[in-house]
């Protein structure tokens, strides 16, 4: 892969055998990003699961207590009452059959899809579409509810749905580059604890193998494995 000369200048300041600590690795992407833009902070943690296992597959939910800075449109599957109630919350998109012929004909300028559980006989009808862009409600997730205004007012903190690939790899984004120190720690730490409580039963040996960070145009930086929950701020 060709690199720019930007990339191939900022990882002259990095010392690939070194594994960091999270504060560290932070600090390092924040000292050193390149682009002229917001970067987001991506990690990605690679398990000791057999994602090809249904009861390995690690799926959860977490809110994030400082979001992840990005603003998504939010649409909502419902009809009378609850309606109502999803657009008092703030829901960008509400309504029912007529939502579902729109998607239908290819209209997606939405980023999160809450439904109520009377609304799943008709969003059943574009699974195919939602699903394969992770837009399906689901359950598990806490989008197919009748407790609207919670749902909505959690995806707008800065709620996030992570689920192993078929790598047995999870990939979030925990903030900006904008964000303090502190913030992004603090995101680190909360989506690090999601994971290890939602650890498979099944699941046997070393969880977490690995965990990589970086920024969206910058290089990525192994976590230490014996100090990926240590946030303790670099100096």
């Amino acid at each position: 892969m060709k690199r720019g000369k930007k990339y191939l200048s900022t990882i002259e300041n990095l010392d690939k055998s070194k594994m960091l600590s999270p504060a560290e690795a932070i600090k390092w992407i924040k000292e050193n990003h390149f682009a002229n833009f917001d970067e987001s902070i991506d990690i990605s943690v690679n398990l000791g699961v057999d994602p090809r296992k249904a009861d390995q597959v690690v799926r959860g939910t977490v809110v994030l207590p400082h979001g992840t800075g990005k603003v998504k449109k939010i649409l909502v599957f419902a009809q009378g009452e609850k309606a109502v109630e999803a657009r008092d919350a703030g829901a960008d998109y509400v309504g029912g059959e007529e939502l579902v012929e729109k998607i239908s004909n290819g209209w997606l300028d939405f980023g999160v899809c809450i439904a109520t559980p009377d609304m799943m006989k008709h969003v059943g009808k574009i699974a195919k579409i939602l699903g394969p862009r992770k837009l399906m409600p689901n359950p598990k997730s806490g989008t197919v509810t009748f407790e609207l205004k919670k749902a909505i007012e959690d995806s707008k903190k800065g709620k996030l749905e992570f689920r192993t690939d078929r790598n047995g790899t999870i990939h979030c984004t925990i903030g900006k580059v904008s964000f303090g120190l502190k913030e992004l720690l603090e995101n680190y730490l909360t989506l690090i604890d999601a994971i290890i409580k939602s650890r498979p039963a099944t699941a046997k040996g070393k969880y977490i193998k690995s965990i990589y960070i970086s920024s969206t145009m910058g290089p990525s930086i192994k976590i230490d494995p014996n100090k990926i929950t240590d946030i303790t701020e670099a100096a």
